[in-house]
């Protein structure tokens, strides 16, 4: 457990030869990707941090905002945790931020998985995220994080885990980045565009998507698998934007797959 000089708190675990990194959503927790940290770490040196302004990074943003901002923090974590290049596994906000880092320096890029992302804005996800800045507005913090079950998990896995989701509610509002921080958070990623650049970006990348997610299209996915020159299209049937949660084991193993660690025996 460390932080970067520039006050972003990462963490380094497993010893494996090759490194993959992991970035968070919107959240920015790296405690997101608790239900791959051991499947990953046994074969892999595993690389997690907070995004700038949340959980246990600096609690500001620099300005002006960017996903390309994230990705700087991600080659700042990596350069902090000695680490030349690294494999990126990205979900959605963290996702863009590794396009960003493969457009911006290939050479720190090894593979990348870009888990329910996209590559231009869509008006679907700008609807989403307009009822989500409402809520956060007019009603505060509780009332978002009350409702975010509804964008992230599909209602059966909400209505099976009620008591987790209200431990891991609790846990959120306590811990939730300052208004001003979650709103260029957003307006970041709504400004997102580099759908004219994919072709640009060389390295394997796995697009994973669920296609059951409310908040981001299915055929957000599928654009970037069509447009990136080296990218593989997975599309788990059931899961919710957050199916590295709700589906952890079929997550892990096509995750594994793609990064030439699959440990699924012993």
């Amino acid at each position: 457990m460390a932080t970067t000089g520039d006050g972003l708190y990462y963490e380094v675990v497993g010893d494996g030869a090759e490194t993959v990194l992991l970035s968070a959503g919107l959240g920015g927790s790296a405690a997101f990707w608790a239900p791959q940290l051991e499947a990953l770490t046994r074969r892999f040196r595993v690389v997690l941090y907070d995004h700038r302004g949340t959980a246990r990074s600096v609690r500001k943003l620099t300005k002006p905002h960017s996903v390309e901002a994230m990705a700087a923090d991600i080659r700042l974590v990596m350069d902090a945790s000695k680490t030349k290049v690294a494999h990126i596994v990205g979900h959605a906000a963290g996702g863009l931020a590794g396009l960003a880092l493969a457009l911006k320096s290939p050479k720190r890029v090894g593979k990348l998985v870009v888990v329910n992302g996209w590559s231009r804005p869509d008006p679907h996800i700008a609807r989403c995220f307009e009822a989500r800045v409402a809520l956060l507005k007019k009603s505060g913090k509780r009332a978002y994080v009350r409702a975010q079950p509804l964008f992230l998990y599909p209602a059966t896995w909400i209505s099976e885990n009620t008591e987790r989701i209200d431990a891991e509610e609790e846990h959120m509002v306590k811990g939730f980045p300052a208004t001003d921080v979650m709103l260029a958070r957003i307006e970041a990623l709504l400004a997102f565009n580099i759908d004219a650049k994919l072709p640009k970006i060389a390295a394997p990348v796995l697009v994973s998507a669920s296609a059951d997610d409310m908040l981001v299209p299915v055929s957000c996915s599928k654009r970037l698998a069509e447009r990136l020159p080296n990218a593989t299209l997975d599309i788990t049937p059931w899961g919710g934007h957050g199916m590295s949660v709700t589906e952890p084991e079929v997550f892990n193993s096509t995750l594994l797959d793609f990064l030439g660690g699959d440990m699924r025996k012993g």
